[in-house]
């Protein structure tokens, strides 16, 4: 069992709850990646103490973390191939646009989430994201995709890089 798939007991309920609205939203709207970010924050969400999701409203929380997750990964450019508007997002689940919005940049204060982080990107981005693979070796900045084999196993196991480049393209 994964860290993300435990969630207090206490918090299984309204998770499952707020799950189920965004996992209808993402079936009709989105892909099977954005359903898996957005579970991931959900269940960071539940695992805090308190949990902010214990106050407020479930469609409120369920539009706020689809908009945060869709911010992080340019769901609002119209030159990706998923992509939606917030209004969509916002009359989907009920609630106003300054609600909507709100609860967005809560979540997104709350884990660190901004475009190009790492963890909060679908992972079919990952390897276009130029912060990844920009990495410190002997004080310079480097692209560490440019650097020998050596160099990117010792970044990879520092837990630096997310794969070695080489290996993914095999």
């Amino acid at each position: 069992m994964k860290s993300s798939d435990k969630l207090p007991d206490s918090m299984k309920e309204k998770f499952n709850a707020i799950l189920s609205l965004t996992n209808a939203f993402s079936d009709s709207n989105l892909d099977s990646e954005y359903k898996e970010v957005i579970r991931l924050a959900l269940a960071k969400l539940s695992r805090k103490r308190p949990s902010p999701l214990l106050r407020g409203k479930e469609n409120v929380w369920a539009a706020g973390v689809v908009h945060a997750v869709g911010m992080t990964n340019f769901l609002f450019d119209s030159s990706q191939a998923i992509h939606c508007k917030s209004q969509d997002i916002y009359t989907y689940f009920g609630v106003a646009p300054s609600t909507g919005q709100n609860k967005s940049k809560e979540i997104r204060e709350m884990l660190g989430m901004h475009q190009f982080a790492p963890e909060w990107m679908l992972p079919s981005k990952i390897d276009g994201n130029p912060l990844i693979w920009m990495v410190s070796v002997n004080g310079m900045i480097v692209d560490i995709r440019k650097m020998p084999r050596e160099v990117q196993e010792i970044a990879f196991e520092k837990g630096l890089i997310p794969h070695i480049p080489e290996l993914k393209k095999a």
